[in-house]
């Protein structure tokens, strides 16, 4: 079998699969409308490894488009410690997320929530056969997130962009919504400009360190490419946010650095200032961004819309590296598809 087929098949596909998880979504206007009107006062997104960090970015989206008080919390702090997670005086909507739909922290959380009599539940996985496509008040099935490989990279996203609609639905923000119909054929357009390049960087072995510097829900995202990094090619790498990094960080910069910066529009010269020191320090230096970067998507789409372009290319950078170190993405080291508990 070839290394990495189905890793490389599931990022190369992602075009079709945010189409196809689009119109999933519009199959559950109605029904994603009715839910966000119940009054809840609390908004709780979790998961566990990638999908714990796509809470991450997911609650920053909800209070940035909709300002509903929202956080991101993993499955397992959600499970085993109840009292720090939410307050029983607050309506709360749990958003529970995972590809394979039987990670145990989850259910075990959305159980526990359950009994509680907390709120209501809407529940993002890959396969309805699964435990927990049964539990929510809401389900949506995003089948795009169904993989053969082991580390998330076409489920990742898919189920992104699946919360990201609902978002903007419950922000009220039509337009904005049927502009994610683009998003496909940008995608597209990124990995037939860009992947030469990034693969150049990926097959690099002098680099040895690797930093994604990301803000806002950005941080999120970096977070998982950071993951993706660890799981495929076994290197140290980390996440932070953007002006962050300048506070004890940059001390791991040289010459064997990549930092990989997922830059904003709105804040485009603050952020790029520190790619721009670090590579002063002698950091080898990648930025992402809709305009005057290293890779720009000239989108035209807000940065709430865009973010999710910077999934793709920097998926391939980990899968190239992979490759490169004689390594197979397609199972990474000690991981299992899925995490499941005895007890």
């Amino acid at each position: 079998m070839d290394k990495g087929k189905f890793t490389l098949a599931e990022i190369m596909s992602q075009p079709q699969a945010w189409q196809d998880t689009l119109g999933l979504i519009d199959q559950h206007l109605n029904e994603l409308r009715d839910i966000y009107t119940e009054g809840f006062e609390h908004f709780l997104f979790t998961g566990c490894g990638s999908t714990y960090y796509l809470a991450q970015a997911a609650a920053k989206q909800l209070t940035s488009l909709t300002n509903d008080v929202s956080e991101a919390l993993p499955g397992s702090e959600i499970w085993l410690y109840p009292e720090s997670s939410y307050n029983p005086d607050k309506k709360t909507l749990l958003i529970a997320i995972s590809r394979s739909g039987k990670t145990t922290e989850t259910i075990k959380a959305v159980e526990g929530f359950k009994k509680n009599g907390y709120g209501k539940v809407l529940t993002l996985s890959g396969y309805r056969e699964e435990k927990l496509f049964k539990l929510g008040d809401l389900n949506l099935l995003i089948e795009a997130a169904q993989e053969d490989s082991i580390a998330q990279t076409r489920a990742f996203s898919s189920l992104y962009l699946g919360i990201l609609a609902t978002i903007l639905i419950w922000a009220k923000s039509d337009s904005e919504y049927k502009q994610l119909a683009k998003l496909p054929e940008i995608c597209q357009g990124l990995l037939d400009n860009y992947k030469t390049k990034v693969q150049e960087l990926g097959t690099n072995l002098r680099i040895e360190r690797f930093y994604f510097l990301g803000s806002a829900s950005r941080l999120g995202l970096a977070n998982e490419l950071s993951l993706k990094m660890k799981e495929m090619t076994l290197s140290h790498s980390e996440a932070f946010h953007c002006l962050e990094f300048r506070h004890g960080p940059m001390s791991m910069v040289n010459s064997s650095t990549l930092i990989i910066g997922l830059i904003s529009l709105s804040h485009f010269d603050k952020e790029m200032a520190v790619l721009n020191e670090m590579r002063e320090q002698g950091a080898n230096v990648l930025s992402l961004a809709e305009e005057g970067a290293d890779i720009n998507f000239h989108s035209g789409l807000n940065e709430n819309m865009s973010d999710i372009l910077f999934l793709p290319l920097l998926q391939i950078l980990a899968f190239e590296r992979s490759l490169a170190k004689g390594l197979n993405p397609d199972r990474p080291n000690n991981l299992e598809a899925v995490v499941v508990l005895s007890s």
